[in-house]
């Protein structure tokens, strides 16, 4: 049987999946294992190596003739990542909460090209609240400084009050 053709990433046992991630898989008893997804090609033919050592297969499928042995195989290969049903569940949770957040700037757009004038007002309005968030900093950061000055204070030591003293009030919120 002629040898397996290698595909676009270069490496033998190693697919490149449509989001620019590489998938290593080998072909055992009939089956194709799937050894798990790479951000290089080069990491998915080091776990395709690896692999391959362990079912003891000839020098010539190898990405990689100059490692010898599997001990060398594995350690210069990348551990396995696993996946189990949490990640999935995870991964499907997070794919739905980018939905829902495209979805909610497509919106946006809408809003922003159908009501132009409460943009204009919307920025107005945070535009007042920054500058009334950078007074009431300011106003704290004046009574702990008198209070820091008063030798009759009523603030005690644990106050957090005090912490107002090294407020920045220059800067704009973040």
């Amino acid at each position: 049987m002629p040898p397996r053709r290698r595909g676009a990433s270069g490496f033998r046992g190693v697919r490149v999946r449509p989001s620019g991630r590489f998938t290593a898989e080998i072909r055992a008893g009939g089956f194709r294992l799937t050894l798990g997804t790479y951000n290089t090609p080069e990491l998915a033919a080091r776990a395709y190596d690896a692999a391959a050592w362990r079912f003891r297969r000839p020098g010539r499928d190898m990405n990689f003739p100059d490692v010898e042995s599997l001990e060398e195989a594995e350690f210069l290969a990348p551990p396995p990542c696993l996946v189990d049903d949490e990640d999935r569940r995870r991964h499907r949770q997070v794919q739905r909460r980018i939905a829902i957040a495209e979805h909610d700037e497509q919106l946006m757009r809408q809003w922003r090209a159908q009501f132009p004038n409460d943009v204009v007002n919307t920025d107005a309005f945070f535009a007042d609240l920054r500058a009334q968030r950078r007074f009431n900093r300011r106003h704290r950061r004046a009574v702990a400084e008198f209070e820091l000055e008063n030798p009759n204070t009523t603030w005690t030591e644990n106050d957090p009050r005090w912490d107002d003293i090294w407020t920045e009030t220059t800067s704009d919120d973040e």
